[in-house]
């Protein structure tokens, strides 16, 4: 599914985090904080049309990267949500309280994924009407947002004592996770991002180990739901062998519908942009996900 976009000239790498995009078509508050907020890019009608999901868009929230960080906020996702938007998709970008802002790291991270993965679906679909399907989503995000969202995908796996803890896996969602975070204990020890997990934890597994278990996705499987793994072998962020190992835990774990590809050449940012090699295997890997309706 490798399908090339054409471009004047091949994209730099990072070019796609500061590269122009249409502004989202709503934003939307899902709490108090001022960074409980979700920008949200509709497809037109022709486009839901065209999306092969019976003329309504499925709704993607995405969730971005940053190694959790404070620096790193959610307008770098505009140009993969206005491409997946034209691809037919309703595309949700919640922002969330990060490290290094009041509230954010362990625990009000976790609180603000949990929040907006509980309460944006059902404010988008109201917003937006019957422009979008009303029983399926598919849950990503890219790097530490994959970790995110490969943990709010597992929050039914959590002790009952858990207040993020869900009763069952969350019915008609698949989960796409691009060059993902998928092992916080392994990131910890890799020291990855400048020590990032550290900063998201308050400290190490050693220290803290409760919170690691309740906090990392290769823990928690199985997920009980489809899940597309996406990375690229040049990826000098996150090794591609978090997500490879990652798939092969979850289906150990009885999680058959998980599928790792992985992109020889393929850099970290070069999955969440649209004049990638990578883009078509990205577009597939969204449409794939999603449990038939």
């Amino acid at each position: 599914m490798n399908r090339r976009r054409q471009a004047a000239d091949p994209p730099d790498r990072r070019n796609v985090l500061v590269r122009s995009a249409r502004p989202p078509d709503l934003t939307l508050r899902y709490g108090d904080d001022a960074s409980q907020v979700a920008d949200v890019h509709l497809p037109s009608p022709q486009d839901a049309q065209r999306s092969g999901i019976g003329g309504r868009a499925l709704l993607a929230l995405f969730l971005h990267g940053g190694f959790w960080r404070a620096q790193y906020g959610r307008e770098h996702t505009a140009p993969l949500a206005e491409a997946l938007a034209g691809a037919g998709f309703a595309v949700c970008a919640p922002e969330y309280r990060r490290s290094g802002q009041p509230g954010g790291g362990w625990p009000g991270t976790f609180d603000d994924v949990a929040a907006a993965v509980d309460r944006l679906p059902g404010l988008v679909r109201a917003a937006a009407g019957r422009l979008i399907e009303s029983e399926r989503m598919v849950l990503a995000g890219h790097s530490a947002g994959g970790h995110l969202a490969l943990w709010a995908a597992s929050r039914h796996r959590l002790p009952s004592g858990s207040p993020w803890r869900l009763a069952e896996p969350m019915p008609g969602c698949g989960v796409v996770a691009l060059a993902a975070v998928c092992d916080l204990v392994a990131c910890y020890e890799l020291r990855l991002g400048q020590r990032a997990a550290e900063a998201l934890m308050g400290g190490g597994p050693q220290q803290l180990p409760d919170r690691y278990a309740a906090a990392d996705p290769a823990g928690l499987v199985p997920t009980g739901m489809p899940v597309r793994l996406v990375h690229g072998t040049a990826d000098d962020r996150v090794p591609h062998a978090m997500s490879a190992d990652y798939a092969a835990r979850s289906r150990a774990a009885g999680d058959l519908a998980t599928e790792c590809t992985l992109l020889p050449g393929t850099g970290h940012f070069d999955v969440i942009d649209p004049l990638s090699d990578a883009w078509g295997n990205v577009e597939h890997a969204f449409r794939s996900a999603c449990p038939p309706g």
